[in-house]
């Protein structure tokens, strides 16, 4: 690997060379990120998961422009073009839109107005307006009159063609007025006439105008969308008579400027159409493409940081459930679960109209909660889920240890119809596999969550606009990071969520559960290596992030590292116990000094992890769940007054507010600007959550709009 490749990802990320060099290393061995940053702290200085992927991501940047470069050296050099001090800044330039500046002028181009005017022997006219030392250059222009060019006008045309591909071409031009852009830029949008009726909902984009660099990515985003559609007429410039004072001040020989000299006349006609023609679509699709990539940026980060928070969201755990699809007409679809999750019974039940067969769907309810001994409910939060959640609380407010939870069942319908729902369940009807995630998702939302395409979990804004391949692979690496932090029981977990963790993937996940299906349990994580297909390398990566609940080392519910375990052992020796006692034993563990563990591959960061594991092995990070009561009497947005205070859940974040479910349909907006009273917010989720509860007031009420305007703050 180049010392200049690593020094350049080490500075632009201001990580010492060392540590970027050791993690790179890591990377090329195929070792995960998890791992890395969970297992390889000596090495790479204790970096983390955030620190490891940005290393990853710049070096993998870096690495394709590298290719552009050799690319670019080949293709200049096979023209015969490259000389050496090109070919110097060219090696040197670590800069995409630097070097794709150094290699406009040798770009092969489709039949340009200038290649054209070349062809017909106009560039030596061209040189000669260049020079700028003939002052009545429309007599040399005769010279070039011949049938391809019938007038002296046409010569000068011609000429003022290459001459503005040559502007275009420079470097220094395009910088100057990339810093105009930069600074001065205007957006502007406008609606297409005959869509007014259609794009309501870019209304407020029908006339609009803002500083580039000013415009929110998320403003950014919607109005690129409405561009998309069609909707709206989408332009970003500067001024061009400051643009081309610019470019004239820097073609233009100084005593020339203002003068009667007919070759700058010449020259400032070809500044104006190459800034026109050439220079200003290129820099503001440049602009464009960079506010949108920033803006894409901004909306997947967004989108994954809400993603990781509801992965990690705290499960109920193993507790017999019962779980309803809501519904109106069709009727509200129930299973009951076992603590594994596994179907025990399922039907369907008619609270609501038209049937309204209340009398009966309790019966059936208090029945299946005696049978089964139902320790919660859940109740999903889609069509009727308020309705059906006030109906079930009624009826098991007098049964003890049994609790209702209104479960947000965005993405449940899209795993019913998926092939991961078909080969659980091939007999099952989709309105009972619904009900059956619906359930699984309260009992550990990690777990079901991964079973479903996370642009269908409902967390993100624009989802759709943004770069495709960088959203997935952003919410991939979320999901992997969620499923590595929890730990994985490799004896009971799917296979959707065993190819998640680190080393394993798709084929080894459906090799894991084979060998489960065919031999039994796992009874230590040695075993893995028995499962065809894992490797010494799979098994490094993988092992400590597997937990095997009463195995016979109890280590193999633990988060140490197989490779650790004789240190372990070690520190049990010397203090005269077996492991298994170790474990827990807090006050025994305060006695153990690590500094006589140290040796060349474990340092103390390593140690430390040991110690904290060895007093809460296997400890699930993400707490547990709670109950929560939305306001007994609001189930419609004809419910709400003006200044209503309620409970709510923030259902998802952006950078411009939060989405807050307060029992109805339609989430209300809390605008970043009505979140605190007594500190200026930058980003809603500097305080705040996903699946928060809040307590919000009502500010206004849009009926025919559906919109509901929220605030934190207290009246003024």
């Amino acid at each position: 690997m180049s010392n200049l490749l690593l020094q350049h990802i080490s500075n632009s990320l201001s990580i010492s060379l060392k540590q970027v060099t050791a993690t790179v290393d890591l990377l090329n061995e195929n070792a995960t990120i998890p791992f890395i940053s969970r297992y390889r702290k000596e090495a790479t200085g204790s970096l983390d998961e955030v620190q490891v992927s940005d290393i990853s991501s710049e070096l993998k940047r870096l690495t394709e422009l590298i290719k552009r470069r050799e690319y670019i050296l080949k293709s200049i050099s096979d023209q015969e073009k490259l000389t050496p001090g090109l070919e110097a800044k060219i090696i040197g330039c670590w800069d995409s839109i630097d070097l794709e500046d150094l290699y406009l002028p040798f770009k092969p181009k489709r039949k340009t107005r200038a290649a054209a005017a070349c062809e017909k022997g106009l560039e030596p006219l061209a040189k000669l307006i260049w020079s700028q030392e003939n002052s009545d250059i429309f007599n040399e222009a005769k010279a070039f009159v011949n049938d391809d060019v019938v007038t002296i006008e046409d010569a000068l045309e011609g000429a003022r063609d290459i001459i503005a591909e040559w502007i275009n071409e420079d470097a220094d031009a395009r910088n100057s007025l990339r810093n105009l852009f930069k600074h001065s830029a205007v957006i502007t949008a406008k609606v297409v006439t005959k869509k007014k009726e259609e794009g309501q909902k870019y209304l407020d984009y029908f006339e609009y105008s803002e500083d580039f660099r000013k415009c929110p990515g998320h403003r950014l985003l919607a109005i690129f969308r409405g561009e998309k559609e069609g909707i709206l007429r989408v332009n970003a410039g500067v001024d061009t008579d400051l643009a081309v004072k610019i470019l004239e001040k820097q073609f233009i020989k100084p005593d020339k400027i203002n003068s009667e000299n007919s070759s700058a006349e010449q020259i400032v006609k070809a500044i104006i159409d190459s800034f026109k023609r050439l220079l200003a679509p290129s820099l503001e699709t440049e602009f464009r493409n960079l506010y949108k990539e920033k803006a894409d940026k901004e909306a997947i980060l967004v989108f994954t940081e809400n993603l990781r928070q509801l992965l990690l969201a705290a499960p109920l755990g193993q507790k017999v459930t019962m779980a309803v699809d809501p519904g109106f007409r069709t009727g509200c679809k129930l299973v009951c679960l076992d603590e594994q999750g596994s179907l025990l019974h399922s039907t369907t039940i008619y609270p609501h109209p038209p049937q309204n067969q209340m009398k009966e769907s309790a019966e059936v309810l208090i029945k299946l909660i005696k049978k089964y001994n139902i320790k919660a409910i859940a109740v999903g939060n889609g069509t009727a889920g308020r309705e059906t959640e006030n109906f079930i609380k009624g009826i098991v407010k007098e049964i003890k240890d049994t609790e209702v939870y209104l479960v947000n069942e965005a993405g449940a319908s899209i795993y019913s119809a998926s092939e991961a729902a078909r080969e659980e369940f091939p007999e099952l009807d989709l309105t009972v596999r619904g009900a059956i995630s619906i359930g699984r998702r309260l009992m550990d939302p990690l777990a079901e969550l991964v079973k479903i395409d996370a642009k269908s979990i409902g967390v993100g804004q624009y989802q759709h606009d943004v770069d495709q391949q960088k959203l997935k692979e952003s919410l991939d690496q979320t999901v992997i990071s969620a499923v590595n932090l929890v730990g994985v029981n490799l004896n009971t977990s799917s296979q959707h969520l065993l190819q998640y963790v680190s080393g394993i993937g798709p084929k080894l996940a459906k090799a894991i559960t084979k060998y489960r299906n065919d031999k039994g349990p796992f009874s230590s994580r040695e075993e893995l290596m028995k499962v065809g297909g894992v490797g010494s390398k799979s098994f490094e990566q993988a092992a400590g992030f597997l937990r095997i609940p009463g195995a016979k080392n109890p280590l193999d519910n633990s988060a140490v590292h197989p490779e650790s375990y004789t240190i372990v052992q070690m520190m049990a020796k010397d203090l005269s116990l077996p492991v298994k006692d170790l474990i827990v034993a807090n006050e025994i563990i305060k006695q153990i000094d690590i500094k006589k563990y140290v040796n060349d591959k474990v340092g103390i960061p390593t140690l430390v992890d040991i110690i904290n594991e060895l007093k809460r092995p296997g400890l699930d990070p993400r707490g547990e769940t709670t109950v929560f009561n939305f306001a007994d009497d609001i189930n419609d947005i004809k419910d709400l007054k003006i200044e209503m205070r309620l409970p709510g859940i923030i259902t998802n974040i952006t950078k411009f507010g939060a989405f807050v479910n307060i029992g109805i349909k339609e989430n209300g907006l809390l605008h970043i600007s009505q979140i605190s009273s007594n500190r200026f917010i930058k980003d809603p989720a500097e305080v705040l959550k996903l699946d928060q509860k809040v307590i919000v007031r009502v500010v206004s009420i849009d009926e025919e709009r559906k919109r509901i305007q929220l605030s934190m703050k207290e009246k003024e």
